[in-house]
């Protein structure tokens, strides 16, 4: 009877492919422990980082290892390429969107030398949070192997 006071499901997309990974298996606290967010990881295997939803483009770090898309509505979604890489100073990264930018998901955002940032971070793993900001009751997720584009999270 009231079904238009439901909130819209809102399928995240794979940024990468990879295996997608529990957020509490990631070797950080901030990640496992989802003081910046919940969501999942993702052990990548290619080096173009795309939109995971369709929106605008928030934030990209000054070194390049992590961005923010932010949907029309009020979902935010950050991807955190690898462990401990904003010490990198952008080195392995290649920006390939701009701040403010209209992006769909799995439009390009960010190259990344994978081989560059295993042997110098912690960490290729690559966490997808739902920022705080965003309003949400409920996440659905996906455990399995991934290719781009393809629906990892459902968000309530």
């Amino acid at each position: 009877m009231f079904s238009f006071f439901k909130r819209k499901k809102r399928d995240v997309f794979a940024p990468v492919d990879g295996q997608l990974l529990t957020l509490e298996s990631v070797d950080d606290e901030v990640f496992s422990q989802r003081m910046a967010g919940d969501g999942l990881a993702i052990l990548p295997v290619g080096e173009i980082f795309t939109a995971p939803i369709d929106g605008v483009v928030s934030k990209i770090f000054s070194t390049n290892h992590a961005y923010s898309v932010k949907s029309d509505q009020d979902l935010e979604v950050m991807v955190h390429i690898g462990l401990e890489t904003v010490a990198l100073k952008g080195e392995g990264f290649e920006r390939l969107a701009q701040e403010g930018d209209e992006v769909k998901a799995g439009d390009p955002i960010i190259k990344a030398d994978l081989n560059y940032i295993k042997a110098h971070a912690k960490d290729i793993v690559t966490p997808i949070l739902i920022t705080d900001e965003s309003k949400y009751e409920a996440i659905d997720k996906n455990t399995n192997v991934v290719i781009t584009g393809d629906a990892i999270m459902e968000v309530i």
